[in-house]
């Protein structure tokens, strides 16, 4: 081969490349074709996961579109949110952590709804003989016999502030604060009594529901603690386009049914 051949060839190749290299850019910046959108990004309150994994399976069903959905204590995904994760829907088992992403202008203006309710449980592990009925100074100490109480960080996790305010209405609190095992979550607490770790347990009764190696003592009454309400809402972050439209399909009918037989209560649309 000449060497103007060889040139010849090496240009073409490096001709071949150049445009390769620049379609591929041009690629990049183009929108996503139809079928190809980005899933929706979901943190949600630890206790929704059951129910809210269905949710997204039917949403997937009916809309064919897809969520990501991360779950933990609603303190710890609020934090999250406000150091820049990229979150698209927040669903929070309290107002409170919602109000402070909401003080940071971090949720979009309008978009939360107050979702589900829920209620407060005792449980102790499926095996138990122990009993319990919950009135003011009813002997929780006496039942945890020197064990652990388990629940969610009294301090941030919405499911143990519940518990805190609930034991302090009925003047108990007192009798248990030094004996407590705190978890990260809900979820967590629950495992810690369905593991016989803890002989009791302070956890919501949809959680007590899904994991048979727990079973309820007594349900707190409403009036010893703030209403247990989730909020969701849009993040004010949020460039997919499919994030409204997800939030809209939890308050449809589809998607109450499946969280009223999870065992929540429903707040949307009343």
């Amino acid at each position: 081969m000449t060497n103007r051949r060889r040139l010849d060839v090496i240009t073409r190749r490096n001709l071949a490349t150049g445009l390769l290299a620049s379609a591929l850019a041009l690629a990049a910046l183009l929108p996503m074709p139809v079928g190809a959108a980005e899933k929706v990004t979901v943190f949600a309150a630890a206790s929704l996961k059951n129910a809210l994994d269905e949710v997204s399976a039917a949403w997937m069903s009916s809309a064919g579109k897809e969520t990501t959905n991360s779950y933990a204590a609603s303190s710890a995904l609020a934090k999250q949110i406000e150091s820049g994760a990229p979150a698209d829907v927040f669903i929070s088992a309290d107002l409170d952590w919602m109000k402070y992403l909401a003080e940071r202008n971090l949720v979009a203006a309008g978009s939360e709804v107050q979702l589900l309710g829920n209620e407060l449980v005792l449980v102790a592990p499926a095996g138990s003989t122990a009993t319990a009925t919950i009135a003011p100074g009813f002997d929780l100490a006496g039942l945890l016999a020197g064990g652990r109480l388990a629940v969610g960080d009294v301090k941030s996790v919405p499911a143990g502030k519940y518990a805190k305010a609930a034991l302090e209405k009925l003047g108990v609190w007192p009798s248990v604060e030094n004996s407590l095992a705190q978890a990260e979550n809900v979820r967590a607490a629950l495992k810690l009594v369905a593991a016989g770790e803890a002989p009791a347990g302070i956890v919501y009764q949809t959680d007590a529901r899904e994991d048979d190696k727990v079973k309820v003592l007594a349900t707190f009454p409403a009036d010893t603690h703030p209403p247990i309400i989730y909020p969701a809402a849009l993040m004010a972050a949020s460039q997919n386009a499919d994030a409204a439209a997800f939030v809209a399909f939890l308050q449809t009918p589809a998607a109450l049914d499946i969280f009223r037989a999870h065992g929540f209560t429903i707040l949307a649309g009343k």
